[in-house]
């Protein structure tokens, strides 16, 4: 493919997709919670979070390219199995209660354009989800999920319709301003949480694995191994798509201080409260974007949540897996990204509160987090596993870092 632009964009993929589905409705209202309370001050954590989240995605891409497996079945010559079990059964719940968490705000974003009853929309959409999972096929999915990623850009150009302070914007993203309250420092840790989560780890490993088949390497010995070639490539996707996943997360952080923080509304908790807020601030157009584009990305994140934990959970146990298989043949990995739609649907209608069973999602993933990237680490260090291709000592180093900045982030979500 001789000319660059179109080579270029032929080679985002798994890592644009995942960089993508990390901003989903449940992190939108994270990082505008953050905007509204402390304003501009946390803009230079999007300079921070990008090197290690790319860092840890391309270990994770790196695994799959080279093992031909995903991460559960990579960790079984490494980690004693109940201890994989453990992080399996830990990932399930956490991203449950998160797909219920995505669906409320997709749901609250459509009630809000169309003045309908949310409940329908969470049923429509859990519905729409799970289906569109279980009948097409990767490839078909992989194209949607890469098209949605563009509905993020509407809160890149909602930042510039609230016409920003450039010179006081610069100053605080490039100039690091420490919190001096425990609310603040709990806050980095929810935007750490938030960003490099464990789904993203197991989705991005996955999908290596489902591109290979989809390139005709259907056996796992023919999977084995990468050319520099698709290393470089894949590292060039997952940059791309980390740099944009901290691209919108500093364009929603810097529209809602603009707008929300300036005004006096602090207390944000959903995207919805924030969409409502702009509308009298920033006009009636910010609003409808920044809701469309919870919409969007809830589309994208959700199979990505589902189809993390059904891959975690089949190569845990053994069973026929991936979005390429009829559901005949893998009835138990199908069972469990319909399931969890359904655990979606059932949240909203139990009245469960959102933000608190997000809470809980970051205590889970701040917990599993560290350990689960040390596992990470260990076979990606480890020349028999990845047949003589570890990662390379740059790439470790940075894991490592993300695992101590991981680890204190668990220890000050307990102690803040």
């Amino acid at each position: 493919m001789r000319n660059p632009v179109r080579r270029f964009f032929a080679n985002l993929g798994p890592g644009l997709i995942t960089g993508a589905a990390d901003d989903d409705p449940s992190g939108i209202a994270t990082y505008s919670s953050a905007g509204a309370a402390m304003g501009t001050q946390l803009l230079w954590l999007a300079l921070i979070t990008w090197p290690l989240m790319a860092a840890v995605q391309m270990m994770c891409a790196r695994i799959g390219m080279i093992t031909g497996r995903g991460l559960s079945g990579a960790f079984h010559h490494k980690i004693p199995k109940p201890l994989i079990v453990l992080a399996s059964v830990a990932l399930l719940i956490a991203n449950l209660i998160n797909i219920g968490a995505d669906l409320s705000g997709m749901s609250d974003a459509a009630a809000m354009l169309s003045g309908r009853s949310s409940h329908v929309f969470v049923i429509l959409f859990g519905a729409l989800i799970a289906i569109a999972t279980v009948q097409f096929r990767y490839h078909q999915i992989a194209a949607i999920l890469k098209w949605l990623a563009l509905t993020l850009l509407a809160y890149v150009i909602t930042a510039f319709i609230v016409k920003p302070d450039w010179h006081l914007v610069v100053h605080d993203t490039f100039v690091p301003s420490l919190p001096k309250s425990s609310n603040g420092w709990a806050m980095i840790v929810a935007i750490l949480g938030t960003t490099i989560s464990p789904y993203l780890f197991y989705w991005q490993a996955s999908q290596e694995v489902e591109e290979e088949k989809a390139a005709g390497r259907r056996m796992l010995a023919r999977r084995v191994g990468a050319t520099r070639a698709e290393i470089g490539a894949r590292t060039l996707d997952v940059g791309v798509g980390t740099f944009f996943s901290n691209l919108v997360m500093y364009f929603i952080i810097l529209t809602t201080a603009l707008t929300l923080h300036r005004h006096g509304l602090t207390n944000i908790q959903t995207s919805r409260e924030a969409a409502e807020a702009l509308r009298p601030l920033a006009g009636n157009f910010a609003a409808v974007l920044f809701t469309a584009g919870v919409l969007g990305v809830g589309f994208l994140a959700i199979p990505t949540l589902s189809g993390s934990a059904a891959y975690a959970l089949a190569e845990t146990f053994g069973w026929h897996q991936g979005l390429d298989a009829k559901f005949k043949s893998a009835r138990a990995f199908y069972i469990v990204v319909v399931v969890s739609s359904i655990a979606g649907v059932v949240m909203d209608f139990a009245n469960i509160n959102p933000v608190k069973a997000l809470f809980w999602t970051a205590v889970i993933n701040g917990c599993l987090a560290p350990f689960l990237l040390t596992a990470v680490l260990l076979v990606a260090m480890d020349r028999r596993i990845m047949h003589h291709q570890p990662s390379s000592r740059l790439a470790s180093v940075a894991v490592g870092v993300t695992i101590l900045v991981m680890f204190a982030a668990a220890i000050a979500m307990f102690v803040v």
